[in-house]
Order: C-alpha cells, then sequence, then structure tokens
C-alpha cells in the first residue's frame, strides 16, 4: 500500500525565520509560503529532491500546530507523509486492520492539491501519519 516518502513536516514558531534557516545556513531551496486556512497552517517546503521537508506555522490560535507548538515552543517534527495510489483504498485498508483515521474519516484536499487523511499516531508507534494519494 505505501508508496515513497513524500515528506516530514516540522512545526515551526516562525515560518519565515525557518525558511531563512534552511536557506541560509543548510543551502536549501524553499517554496514560498502558501496559507491553507482548512487546515489552519501556513506551509513552505524544503526542497530535497527525492522527497521534502514542510515547514508548518500556526494560522490562527484554534491551529492544530498553535496546540503543537504550546507544547514544544521551539518546533518540531509533526508528521510524516507517505504517497499512496488510492486513498480510499489506504483508508478501508487501515480500517479494516482496526487502526484509525482522523478525523471524519473522508479525505480532504492538502497542500499539493491531492487528497489527504491522517492515520492516528497511537497506530504508527507514536507517529502522526499523513497519507497523500500519488
Amino acid at each position: 500500500m505505501l508508496g515513497r516518502l513524500n515528506h516530514v513536516a516540522l512545526a515551526v514558531p516562525d515560518l519565515a525565520a525557518a525558511s531563512e534557516r534552511y536557506r541560509t545556513m543548510l543551502g536549501a531551496t524553499v517554496s514560498a509560503p502558501s496559507a491553507l486556512p482548512e487546515h489552519g497552517v501556513t506551509v513552505a517546503f524544503v526542497d530535497l529532491g527525492n522527497t521534502k521537508i514542510e515547514l508548518l506555522e500556526p494560522l490562527g490560535d484554534n491551529s492544530p500546530i498553535a496546540a503543537f507548538l504550546a507544547k514544544s515552543p521551539k518546533g518540531g517534527m509533526h508528521h510524516v507523509c507517505y504517497e499512496v495510489s488510492d486513498i480510499r483504498a489506504a483508508r478501508d485498508q487501515i480500517l479494516a486492520a482496526g487502526g484509525r483515521v482522523l478525523g471524519d474519516g473522508e479525505p480532504r484536499i492538502g497542500a499539493h492539491g491531492r487528497p489527504v487523511l491522517f492515520v492516528h499516531p497511537g497506530d504508527v508507534f507514536g507517529t502522526l501519519t499523513e497519507l497523500e494519494q500519488a
């Protein structure tokens, strides 16, 4: 079911500062920021060629990233994202195996304009896991 690693997401308290650090200290190419109000975040992607790092900044006080940063003010790893060929078949396989899908279980459109869903971290060794239809 799982395809390639699409990205590793890092919650950051200041997206502009994090983007600049990746550019200047690490010599990376970083995309322009993009607000995703339906997910409560502003994102930028660090291009690594074979995968990406997603930088997540809260968009408003009700953002899940704001809650994450309240516990980890300096930021940290938020989730990993894997590609799947069929998001609904992946969801059904997870549910059939006793796993939990967050939200109402229906895929939503993610930062790349493709359907995504999240698997409960308690079912994947404490790691919030995003699946994105490739």
